[in-house]
């Protein structure tokens, strides 16, 4: 059983570094990743409602001090490096906080690096033992 699971995560990285090699688009900063590791892919954002929201705009420091588990938060700021698969390393003013984004949700075509001004909307993940992170839902450029 261990062997079939190591053998499917094997070919559902090949299949994901084929169409990350493929496509343009998604995180082109600096990486934590091994060499191997390809970029992530872009593909069509969904699309969905972009005004206002009532979800509050926080900061990675006061998140990480005061979050609470599956809340819904907002952060603005910029994604420093990927550390490999879908995590990210987020930074504000105030600090930085490891961010889980899935590779569709990148804009087609956007080039997201280390300059790139974000907005991350997703749920906070607080791990009593380990790292807390953000699993974002939602990625929007907001600037360079």
């Amino acid at each position: 059983m261990k062997r079939f699971i190591q053998l499917s995560c094997m070919t559902a990285v090949l299949a994901a570094s084929a169409v990350a090699i493929a496509q343009t688009g998604g995180y082109t900063g600096p990486s934590a990743a091994p060499a191997t590791a390809a970029p992530a892919a872009a593909k069509a954002a969904p699309a969905g409602y972009s005004g206002p929201s009532s979800v509050p705009l926080m900061t990675a420091k006061d998140l990480l001090a005061n979050g609470k588990d599956d809340q819904k938060v907002r952060l603005k700021g910029k994604l420093l490096s990927h550390k490999g698969d879908e995590e990210y390393e987020f930074a504000d003013a105030s600090g930085k906080i490891t961010v889980e984004i899935d590779d569709k949700l990148f804009p087609a075509g956007a080039k997201v690096d280390h300059t790139t001004e974000v907005e991350l909307y997703g749920e906070f993940d607080k791990d009593m033992i380990g790292e807390s992170k953000l699993d974002v839902d939602q990625l929007k450029v907001v600037g360079k």
